[in-house]
């Protein structure tokens, strides 16, 4: 049995299926090969350029526009603007998703952002380089949303779940090479690392030339419309990842924080070691497809268990070694997390609430990680040390994992 374009299977079996079907070329009959998956896969690490590649060359463009009023307010905006776009406008991406077609929303998606990625090589005001940042932030919103949707209906049962996983490494192993490449590029001119985003024309490209778009079921009459996305069952999804995105962002973005607390300050260093917590997040999400017919009941608790572990001793640990230990524990326990999360919501959907839905759980994911340093911040002060906001984060996720797994989850 696998999924059908009219309607989802009950959660437990659409994750179970033994057969690796999904949609099929309308034209050709023949399902989402390579060459398909492959564009997913590089356009779903869009949004991840747009994160990390700035981090490492902040610090230079504050100073380039030191004379900006506001410039200490507005220059992390910089970095951070894109994630709130993506949190806010992605449900609206998904029924724009649903109402006109994946395809054609993507590629458009992916011809701007790389016109406004790039803007800022050109721009002389701090204020006019953050509208861009919000114009990446909404096509980031579209284009991740499209990909995840696509990737979704290309697959059912056991291939979806090993492409969700896929998904996962990509972005994370992405993550590691963006980060790398910013800090190269932007050492000579802070401006350098934007011309990396021009890489999405050529993405675009390929989309409009590769991939298509499933054909729905037709409605007529009064079904013209799209049929209501159930908010209901969708609330406790969409809850945990929210929580969800909190504990996967925390120790991408405090282990440097922690480090230093410790005695680390060296960049180097501080880079190899997030590099190895970015491998362990790689690993997690490649054990997925090995333990997805257990189901949610078994694979949140487990996930979330084991990132909560990881972040107490992170945020507790005396010495070094202890730290990255628990920063590798934390971010396999976060790998394992996002496809389960994923699945878990992917899995209640029909192909015409699927780009709906698949937005508000990428907005949800969104808001948690721009939510993270915030909250992070407001422990710290209130606790007097980020090891110790760490700590609570991560006994927040354990509490978390114990209250899933009494739930009757399908």
């Amino acid at each position: 049995m696998s999924e059908t374009l009219d309607g989802p299977l009950p959660a437990a079996a659409a994750i179970a299926a033994p057969v690796d079907d999904g949609a099929r070329h309308p034209a050709t009959g023949r399902p989402a090969g390579r060459a398909e998956i492959a564009v997913l896969m590089a356009a779903s690490t869009m949004p991840i350029l747009g994160a990390v590649l700035l981090s490492p060359v902040l610090p230079t463009l504050q100073r380039a526009f030191a004379g900006t009023p506001g410039v200490d307010a507005l220059a992390p905006l910089v970095l951070t603007a894109p994630a709130l776009m993506i949190a806010l406008l992605a449900p609206f991406a998904g029924r724009v998703v649903d109402a006109v077609g994946r395809k054609r929303l993507l590629v458009g998606a992916l011809a701007v952002y790389a016109v406004v990625g790039t803007a800022p090589v050109f721009l002389d005001s701090l204020p006019a380089i953050l509208a861009t940042r919000i114009g990446v932030g909404i096509t980031e919103a579209a284009i991740m949303t499209c990909c995840t949707t696509l990737l979704a209906d290309y697959s059912a049962g056991a291939r979806r779940a090993k492409l969700f996983g896929l998904q996962t490494i990509v972005t994370t192993l992405a993550a590691t090479v963006f980060f790398g490449l910013g800090g190269a590029l932007g050492s000579s001119d802070w401006r350098t690392p934007f011309w990396l985003y021009l890489v999405g024309l050529p993405l675009a490209a390929l989309a409009a030339r590769l991939l298509w778009t499933p054909t729905a079921p037709v409605r007529t009459g009064t079904d013209s419309a799209l049929p209501p996305l159930p908010w209901r069952p969708m609330l406790l999804p969409l809850g945990v990842t929210l929580v969800g995105g909190v504990v996967f962002y925390t120790p991408i973005v405090e282990l440097s924080f922690v480090l230093d607390g410790l005695g680390v300050t060296e960049t180097a260093a501080i880079g190899g070691f997030a590099a190895l917590a970015s491998l362990a997040t790689a690993a997690g999400a490649a054990s997925f497809p090995r333990f997805v017919a257990r189901g949610p009941r078994f694979l949140l608790p487990a996930a979330f268990g084991l990132a909560g572990l990881g972040l107490l001793v992170m945020g507790l640990a005396p010495v070094v070694p202890i730290a990255v230990l628990g920063a590798v524990i934390a971010s396999a326990g976060t790998g394992l997390m996002l496809p389960s999360l994923l699945t878990w919501v992917v899995s209640q959907l029909s192909f015409a609430e699927r780009g709906r839905g698949t937005g508000r759980w990428t907005a949800a994911l969104f808001l948690g990680e721009f939510l993270c340093p915030l909250l992070v911040i407001a422990l710290s002060g209130a606790l007097s040390g980020i090891g110790v906001a760490v700590a609570v984060v991560g006994a927040l996720a354990v509490l978390l994992a114990v209250v899933v797994r009494q739930l009757r989850l399908a």
